[in-house]
């Protein structure tokens, strides 16, 4: 009886741990560890969405962890066989019509990245936000019929980010960001991000169909689509030069 007894509650115990939901940083590291990979190759359409109409353009892109991404933009013509090299925190592009090797620094980094409503900023923030911020978590609500946790990100002391103060609503089960909102240190809203699909590739949950929106600028957004990706794939060291570039 005695035994009979100790097993129950040993089963209890070890419900209740279960059903402990994750702390702030748990939730962090999930979302780090989902992006974390060696090396990915990926494709993507990008439909920007401006006041003046939309623009689509396509690229092809090939990235070691978070230090290396090298993009070659595929179309329309007047963005094709332009191309992006990101080193570290160091940014270069080039393009046919200038034939010349531009770097991107200082303020110019604000700028918008091929007329997107993201900046050059953007591209070269680091997707590791455990390392860069302190999290609370602050509720849970449903997004598009997904069960969300609420995270509130403060940038830690002594960390470079592009914005202060970050409002992330993760699904409980995929541990993505389905809906980003991005603010300034003052509090005010600068930008949205939305994901609408996802797609699983290998053991991982990743965003298929997004938007990003600057909410300071008119348009309807930029729409980002993932048409293909494959990661941990050998990478030819000589695609991360400044060689490349021209090629």
């Amino acid at each position: 009886m005695l035994k009979g007894i100790l097993a129950f509650l040993i089963l209890v115990i070890a419900f209740q741990a279960h059903a402990e939901p994750p702390s702030g940083i748990e939730i962090l590291e999930r979302i780090d560890k989902n992006y974390d990979v060696k090396s990915r190759i990926s494709t993507a359409t990008m439909i920007v969405k401006g006041r003046r109409g939309t623009r689509t353009i396509t690229s092809k892109s090939w990235a070691e962890g978070f230090e290396k991404t090298f993009t070659h933009y595929l179309s329309p013509p007047r963005e094709k066989d332009s191309k992006m090299l990101k080193l570290g925190d160091e940014l270069w592009i080039w393009s046919p019509s200038a034939d010349r090797i531009i770097k991107i620094a200082g303020h110019m980094l604000r700028q918008s990245m091929m007329g997107s409503d993201a900046s050059y900023e953007d591209f070269m923030e680091d997707p590791q936000l455990s390392e860069y911020y302190d999290v609370i978590v602050t509720g849970e609500e449903t997004i598009d019929d997904r069960a969300c946790y609420v995270l509130t990100l403060t940038a830690k002391e002594g960390k470079k980010v592009a914005y202060y103060k970050r409002k992330l609503w993760v699904d409980k089960e995929r541990y993505l960001a389905l809906k980003e909102e991005l603010f300034a240190k003052s509090g005010k809203l600068l930008k949205k991000m939305t994901i609408q699909e996802v797609f699983k590739v290998d053991d991982r949950w990743y965003p298929k169909r997004f938007t990003f929106k600057d909410v300071l600028k008119k348009g309807d957004g930029t729409q980002i689509i993932i048409d293909s990706i494959e990661f941990n794939l050998n990478i030819p060291k000589h695609i991360f030069s400044k060689a490349s570039l021209r090629k």
